[in-house]
């Protein structure tokens, strides 16, 4: 391990133990990755990575940008995926992951309502039916059983 990547890992501990996040500037990025920085700001101007920016405007990439940076190198090296494929499969990727939480906040919404339902229902004390789905329609239904006439 060379004197570079001990002193990275001494500054990731730090960052880790302050709360903070470790940002690496772009000759640091690039020798990390093996990249030029040139195709660094290229990956950015494209949009392929968004590195922070200081006041100044000087890149700061995080360890996910460096990850970023890797896995687009390896679309580009080993699977010969061309850098507007690479766009598409980074925008699908990160549509993917909203539609993944936006789902995961929808099941909490459904669970919670289920949960309310159960309670009210059980401190009625009575049936209040069920929603039942109609073929070929897009109404919703609810089913609620006939109630005997008295005597």
């Amino acid at each position: 391990m060379n004197s570079n990547s001990q002193n990275s890992d001494k500054q990731g501990e730090n960052a880790a133990r302050k709360g903070t996040h470790e940002v690496f500037v772009i000759s640091v990025a690039a020798e990390i990755t093996g990249m030029h920085a040139q195709t660094l700001r290229t990956y950015d101007r494209m949009g392929l990575v968004s590195p922070q920016r200081t006041q100044g405007g000087g890149r700061r990439y995080s360890r996910k940008d460096i990850e970023d940076l890797q896995e687009i190198q390896r679309l580009s090296h080993e699977e010969g995926v061309n850098l507007a494929g690479i766009r598409t499969i980074i925008e699908q990727q990160n549509r993917i992951s909203e539609l993944e939480h936006e789902a995961a906040q929808l099941r909490k919404k459904l669970a919670k309502a289920q949960q309310q339902m159960r309670a009210e229902s059980s401190a009625s004390g009575r049936n209040r039916g069920e929603i039942v789905h109609v073929p070929r329609s897009t109404a919703v239904v609810m089913w609620e059983p006939r109630r005997r006439k008295r005597d």
